[in-house]
């Protein structure tokens, strides 16, 4: 035998050893779990009491038919609801798919309760092993049902609180362009104060919806991971052709923007699914003008370039079109999870363009902890901070 096929016989010798040092503990641990179930291991500890059960009401749909609502099971086991109440008296009903509902699952319950308009309802669960899940309706009006005019008109209300406010931000860009170095920072300060209130707003809302997810989704934890994780994939991104700035910084920006309209948009989408929207016209009001300094911080980064009114169009679709999107999916398929999940990927998202604008900024000037220190960016970062505050009452209900 030569040296080279030797040679090739001991690399293919040490590939099969390698395949099968990952084999072998892929193997221990199939082996372990199968003893594990087939041998009933756990039985040896069992002292009689009932499996850990777990169930949370994902929707709820009031029509002529009574109540529906989607649950779905948490619990260390399979469970069975057994008996259903509404106001502490029992109620027949019906599941779909029937049977026992397995950890993870999701089942319809369909109650014909004659519910009363404007009244409280409390729905209580019953499984089989006695352990109780109670559901509350404040106020019991009929679930709006999916047409296309309900489509045409959550459009037409996304563009007024989304699109709208954007594009009457970018439409300062003109009178801003004349701005001196001063009145940049300034601005650039101001987008910085602006993102940092919609971060904490929108983490604190990703947490809000968490909390009533079930329990398998592990919120709290899913909220940071999530966050995390589109941070550090935007960032990526960003950094790939060196730190962005203009057109490039201002479309990150935007893309901040509307993923964080798209968790508002969800929200108020699934608040018209469940037939609880009151959206008065000082409602929309606020959100119009509470969205009006998004398109100012999208303009900052683009005072010294002259972009073309598509591009000016495209920025605000970026920006504003999310929150069209997020009424349809909110009230088609709504569930607290996605929510979180959703407003989760727009903070990473508004924390990565932090940090954009944050080292934009910082080039401005040679000492780049000095130009933190001007009297312009502390004004700017506070007076975005109290623009958003402060037009935030007008939607805070």
């Amino acid at each position: 035998m030569s040296v080279e096929a030797a040679a090739q016989a001991q690399d293919s010798r040490s590939s099969w050893q390698k395949i099968a040092w990952i084999l072998a503990p892929l193997v221990l641990l199939i082996g372990a779990l199968w003893w594990l179930l087939a041998g009933n291991l756990l039985s040896y500890f069992s002292n009689g009491a009932p499996p850990v059960e777990a169930l949370t009401v994902e929707r709820t749909i009031l029509d002529q038919d009574g109540l529906r609502l989607l649950v779905r099971g948490g619990g260390s086991e399979a469970m069975t609801i057994a008996q259903v109440q509404v106001d502490a008296a029992y109620w027949r009903f019906s599941q779909t798919p029937p049977g026992p509902i397995e950890r993870g699952s999701a089942a319809w319950i369909a109650i014909p309760f004659p519910w009363v308009l404007a009244e409280a309802h409390k729905v209580t669960f019953v499984t089989n092993t006695g352990a109780t899940f109670e559901h509350e309706i404040p106020v019991a009006v009929e679930t709006p049902q999916v047409t296309s005019l309900n489509f045409a008109a959550q459009a037409m209300l996304g563009a007024f609180v989304g699109i709208l406010p954007v594009v009457i931000g970018l439409m300062f860009y003109p009178a801003l362009r004349g701005a001196g170095p001063q009145v940049m920072n300034f601005l650039l300060a101001m987008t910085i104060g602006l993102l940092l209130f919609l971060l904490i707003d929108t983490i604190e809302d990703a947490l809000e919806f968490a909390g009533r997810s079930a329990a398998i989704f592990q919120g709290p934890m899913m909220v940071i991971l999530a966050a995390a994780a589109s941070f550090i994939l935007l960032l990526g991104i960003s950094r790939r052709q060196g730190v962005p700035s203009g057109l490039a910084l201002a479309t990150y920006i935007a893309i901040g923007i509307g993923l964080h309209n798209l968790g508002e948009g969800l929200a108020i989408g699934a608040a018209f699914a469940a037939g609880a929207a009151g959206l008065g016209t000082f409602l929309v009001m606020g959100f119009t003008l509470h969205n009006i300094t998004e398109g100012v911080g999208i303009a900052a980064p683009l005072l010294k370039i002259k972009p073309s009114l598509t591009q000016f169009a495209v920025l605000a679709l970026i920006a504003g079109g999310p929150a069209v999107i997020g009424m349809w999916a909110g009230s088609l398929a709504y569930a607290p999870h996605w929510s979180a999940l959703a407003l989760a990927i727009g903070a990473g998202a508004i924390f990565q363009v932090i940090v954009e604008v944050g080292a934009f900024l910082a080039r401005s000037s040679d000492d780049p902890l000095k130009s933190w220190m001007t009297p312009p960016v502390l004004l700017g970062v506070a007076a975005g901070l109290a623009i958003m505050y402060g037009t935030a009452m007008l939607v805070k209900i």
